[in-house]
């Protein structure tokens, strides 16, 4: 039997209807919680309550992103459940039609969902989510970033007892620890007044110095000085220098290929971002799995009237261990040891499979 478009259409508010439901439960629930913590946060500093709620609101998009496969998975089990309950669920099933069809327009709105979050709403979500790091940088950590990368080379910032410098590469390699074709500018230590240039062929960081090879000194007082070797003190360090980089939350989807690539030419690996832009890519999938999973246990629940606790109460666990799974994926993707694309796309694949498989065998079983 085919469905009709009357069904669709009514079968597809109702699942939005669950989704908006859902959303709003757990933004509300996350933003009071993101709220208090900043609230914590802010008591000592001089920062005023209207500043908090802007950076609460500002963190919101981030948040949303993390927590939009829950929605899906939520959303689908209080409609699916809705249905079971009213016996709609029972009476389309009686009249013919097929849990592939019934789910249809749900599937469908979840893609949509996916596609339109990443390239209309991540946008908006990445200004806001570097705004909010702006203001938590000026507000809670008080220093502005060490590094910033371009098609020209690396630039790095790094602050002394008694001076300032600013250092050039045109290239990187070692992750950060070997640096080629070095500028060097050094400052007093409030950044006013010039001190002297450093060219150097390599700069090798071995905190806390860094050790320069065919080395030039010019300063405004003496003669240019050519040296084999020379060291400059510094507080940098492999690790701090990878911490500065731009976070993937602040890119959009579309802008972030090019930064991946500008870091892969400056000789930095771009794991990171990598991974986070395939997760991206991978989101409408996801939020079809999710789909997918709650429709095994609505369906259970079509035969089992009885089973609404154990309804909730697999829905709630099932949401935990894929979140759990997905962070260890995402955390192996980070350090190397699993591919960009494998640790983006194993979650969604992996729950698309066990969706399907779960529903067939309850279909057909």
């Amino acid at each position: 039997m085919k469905i009709s478009l009357t069904l669709s259409i009514y079968l597809a508010k109702q699942f939005i209807y669950g989704l908006l439901l859902s959303s709003s439960i757990l933004f509300g629930l996350v933003f009071l919680i993101d709220l208090v913590e900043l609230l914590r946060r802010a008591s000592g500093e001089e920062i005023n309550f209207t500043t908090v709620i802007l950076m609460a609101i500002l963190k919101l998009p981030i948040m949303i992103q993390k927590l939009l496969p829950f929605v899906a998975l939520f959303g689908s089990i209080f409609t699916f459940a809705k249905l079971s309950r009213t016996n709609e669920l029972v009476v389309t099933k009686a009249a013919g039609v097929s849990v592939w069809q019934f789910l249809f327009p749900s599937l469908v709105i979840s893609l949509i969902l996916g596609v339109l979050f990443i390239t209309l709403l991540n946008p908006l979500s990445s200004l806001m989510a570097s705004k909010y790091e702006w203001l938590e940088t000026k507000y809670f950590r008080k220093s502005s970033s060490l590094l910033a990368v371009s098609p020209g080379g690396v630039w790095l910032r790094q602050v002394e007892k008694d001076s300032l410098s600013v250092i050039h590469a045109e290239r990187v390699t070692g992750q950060g620890i070997d640096l080629r074709n070095v500028i060097i500018f050094l400052y007093n230590k409030n950044g006013d007044k010039f001190l002297k240039r450093i060219d150097a062929k390599v700069a090798i960081l071995k905190p806390p110095l860094w050790y320069l090879k065919d080395v030039l000194i010019t300063s405004s007082e003496k003669e240019p000085v050519n040296k084999a070797e020379f060291n400059l003190e510094t507080n940098l360090t492999k690790g701090r220098i990878q911490d500065s980089f731009a976070s993937p939350e602040t890119l959009s989807f579309w802008t972030l290929p090019g930064f991946i690539n500008i870091l892969k030419e400056a000789g930095f690996t771009a794991n990171k971002h990598r991974v986070y832009w395939h997760s991206l890519l991978s989101m409408p999938l996801f939020l079809f799995s999710m789909v997918l999973i709650a429709a095994t246990f609505s369906l259970r629940l079509s035969y089992n009237r009885k089973g609404t606790g154990i309804l909730i109460i697999g829905g709630v666990m099932s949401g935990f261990v894929l979140y759990v799974f997905s962070d260890i994926i995402f955390a192996l993707g980070l350090s190397g040891k699993l591919p960009a694309i494998l640790a983006a796309w194993t979650p969604a694949g992996i729950c698309t499979l066990i969706g399907f498989s779960l529903l067939f065998h309850l279909e057909d079983g």
